[in-house]
């Protein structure tokens, strides 16, 4: 059982991230959990009349794993913390598909809520996962570009 890292898309998905949660010896300890699934957004942030036709993510694999697993493991640590669990995917993605599962089980809800929020926000300005946008303009004209998690909040 792993609790963190990067995967090929159609290898992992939410309920792989809960299963894992329930297989934790120390799952009798939760009261609640709490997923969150990041999916593709059809437009840019940057624009409304860009349309996002799909997108390309990568990751320097062995260093995503190791920082999405030191995440997991510091939030873990916190009070009424049972398991964290941060799962990015890779390959292309079209609108409305999962791109990660980010799942914290702990005591009650309310020791839950702010670490799945802390997760997301860690994930996002740490790992090197690298996103690519292939879009089209209002004119109907096709682009891609790379974009950082930073760009995208």
């Amino acid at each position: 059982m792993t609790n963190a890292g990067v995967h090929e898309k159609g290898t992992f998905n939410a309920q792989d991230a809960i299963d894992n949660i329930k297989k934790d010896p120390e799952y009798h300890k939760a009261g609640a959990i709490s997923l969150f699934i990041g999916v593709v957004r059809g437009e840019t942030l940057d624009s409304e009349k860009d349309k996002v036709e799909k997108l390309t993510i990568e990751a320097y694999e062995e260093k995503a794993d190791q920082v999405l697993a030191k995440i997991s493991n510091d939030l873990e640590q916190k009070p009424g913390i049972v398991n964290v669990q941060i799962h990015h995917l890779l390959g292309e993605f079209n609108v409305g598909d999962d791109l990660v599962y980010v799942a914290v089980a702990g005591a009650h809800r309310t020791d839950v809520f702010p670490v799945l929020r802390e997760a997301v926000e860690r994930y996002k300005s740490e790992a090197p996962v690298f996103k690519k946008e292939h879009i089209t303009n209002k004119k109907g004209s096709a682009n891609e570009y790379w974009i950082s998690e930073k760009h995208s909040r």
